[in-house]
């Protein structure tokens, strides 16, 4: 972007708005729209400022983090990024579920040098924010995990040369979390297929999202471990800040979790769990690229396509931010794009 990021700070702790505006002052596609101490004031100086992003603390008096992010997002949606402690997990997903696009997890520790160990992960988030068109970003309201509507749709047109697939793997970023939720919760049935998704998030907090998705899905979620092995109707998480390896094994699909190496910048590695799941399934191997930022996922998708498999991406009318479809799909390997609606259809007619 020509201009520079207005970001409005909202956080009741002077010292966490102070350190906060100290890490994003140096940042020169970075401006300081104004600062707030609670909901109430940061529902007013959103509305006054008009800023481009907006930095959200959940626990504050008066109104609270979730409290204004539902308040903007139905009555003037902004991207809002949640810093939150590694201790509220659940919150952190409701947030994302509201319609917040991504989260930084701060230190446990309130008041301390350690906040400022952030500052690598929110200056890259807002570095790509700033790198993105912002009309890319689609913002939502909350899901409505009870509804259990189903709409009969016509069979979509599959490409007869390719396998039924195996497994599904999946890899997503920004906006990720609820456009999982969304997919595994609307399966009817459980599918002979097992599923790996790779989701750019911290250590820390994957058991607990794996936990939300498995309350709300037919499909039994997991935070994956070593030695699991690839099983239908089984949903295996990379845990935080780790990659994922699938490998072919004389009896099934073995899964390793293991250290990413220093110069990665995206855990866990969408492009990792591509290029092994690839080696693994070769042809039987579908893989998806969800909502996100960057262009992890995009290396992927040549390897599956290299070894006979597919790749759907997610249509730009159901992302939050349409930056790792597109990148895939400007491979020319992807043989599907789909919006986010209609991928458990799509997923299961390919299977059949």
């Amino acid at each position: 972007m020509a201009s520079p990021i207005r970001v409005l700070v909202v956080d009741d702790s002077a010292f966490n708005r102070v350190s906060i505006g100290k890490m994003l002052e140096p940042m020169p596609e970075v401006q300081i729209a104004g600062y707030a101490s609670d909901g109430e004031i940061g529902l007013r100086k959103a509305l006054e400022l008009k800023p481009d992003l907006i930095t959200l603390d959940l626990e504050m008096p008066r109104m609270g983090g979730f409290s204004m992010l539902r308040l903007i997002m139905q009555s003037n949606p902004i991207p809002v990024i949640v810093i939150s402690s590694r201790s509220s997990e659940g919150d952190v997903f409701k947030a994302l579920e509201l319609g917040a696009i991504d989260f930084v997890a701060k230190p446990s520790r309130p008041i301390s040098s350690q906040f400022y160990s952030i500052q690598e992960d929110l200056e890259r988030k807002i570095r790509d924010f700033a790198a993105c068109n912002p009309h890319q970003f689609r913002l939502r309201q909350a899901l409505k995990a009870d509804n259990k509507e189903t709409v009969e749709l016509a069979p979509l047109p599959v490409q007869s040369q390719f396998c039924s697939p195996a497994a599904v793997v999946i890899g997503s970023s920004t906006g990720g979390p609820p456009a999982l939720h969304k997919f595994f919760s609307s399966f009817r049935s459980v599918p002979e297929l097992g599923f790996a998704v790779a989701q750019h998030m911290p250590p820390g907090f994957t058991r607990s999202f794996a936990e939300r998705l498995n309350d709300h899905s037919l499909l039994k979620v997991t935070e994956a471990v070593t030695g699991d092995c690839m099983q239908p109707g089984h949903v295996y998480i990379c845990p935080g800040g780790r990659n994922m390896i699938l490998r072919k094994l004389d009896d099934g699909v073995g899964i390793h979790i293991v250290a990413p190496p220093k110069r990665q910048v995206y855990t866990p590695s969408v492009d990792v769990l591509f290029n092994s799941a690839a080696e693994a399934y070769g042809p039987e191997l579908l893989a998806m690229v969800l909502t996100g930022m960057g262009n992890d996922g995009a290396a992927g998708v040549r390897t599956v396509k290299e070894r006979g498999g597919q790749i759907l991406a997610e249509a730009e009318e159901s992302c939050v931010v349409y930056g790792m479809p597109k990148e895939a799909i400007a491979t020319g390997c992807v043989s599907g794009v789909i919006a986010l609606d209609d991928l458990v259809h799509e997923v299961l007619q390919r299977s059949k």
